[in-house]
């Protein structure tokens, strides 16, 4: 398969327009909007990358950026994707398989604001590159085989977004309403969820659940698929 570092191109350069698209129409909007929080574009560009659906799909272009290049500058000899490479593939695959499965599980029906979103990238982020991911993990050439600690690494920095948000949440005046708060999805919202930051806990931990099981399932069939490389 000499032509998936083609695909893996493809796929992250689109994905990298999709973010390119759907942060110029929130700057646009912000620029439009009357009061000072709303319009100060500083704020409203650090929520964007706060999405965790939005730092996924831009660290997984990245990294199958930099695959495809390290395939096309490695034809012969290497049979195997190197070590560090192996192990950030796990978890942007990870991620965004996460990803594709909260929003069309958790986020799909939830009504936005006219002409917040621009609806091919929606789609791109939220399907098709969480899809592609998908792919990758079951086809892409070279997979190197990793130990299960990788499983606890893909852990870490979900982990870790979810402390910036919670802690980063209370300090910043949400651009739309003018609360004193911004949370960038309503499960983590403990003003919008049953049982406040209870009920918040138990969507954190399903979805931890989520990404240590999917990890699992990424690890496990990369050892299946790939080679074993001291």
């Amino acid at each position: 398969m000499n032509w998936w570092p083609y695909a893996r191109l493809a796929a992250a350069l689109l994905t990298v327009a999709a973010i390119i698209a759907q942060l110029s129409l929130t700057i646009s909007n912000a620029i439009g909007t009357p009061t000072e929080w709303g319009s100060h574009i500083p704020t409203v560009t650090a929520n964007f990358l706060s999405f965790f659906t939005i730092l996924s799909n831009l660290i997984g272009a990245i990294v199958l950026i930099v695959l495809a290049v390290w395939a096309l500058t490695k034809r012969g000899g290497i049979k195997v994707e190197p070590r560090g490479l192996a192990v950030l593939l796990v978890c942007v695959s990870t991620y965004m398989i996460v990803t594709g499965i909260v929003y069309n599980t958790l986020l799909r029906n939830v009504e936005l604001p006219q002409g917040v979103t621009v609806p091919w990238s929606n789609e791109v982020l939220h399907v098709v590159f969480p899809l592609f991911l998908l792919a990758d993990v079951l086809f892409a050439p070279r997979r190197r085989a990793l130990g299960w600690g990788t499983v606890a690494v893909a852990a870490i920095f979900p982990v870790a977004w979810v402390a910036y948000t919670l802690i980063r949440a209370n300090m910043i005046i949400a651009p739309a309403t003018g609360n004193p708060w911004w949370y960038p999805y309503p499960f983590l919202d403990p003003h919008l969820v049953p049982g406040g930051y209870l009920g918040v806990s138990a969507y954190v931990v399903g979805i931890a659940v989520a990404i240590v099981a999917v990890a699992i399932f990424v690890v496990w069939v990369g050892r299946r698929r790939g080679a074993r490389v001291t």
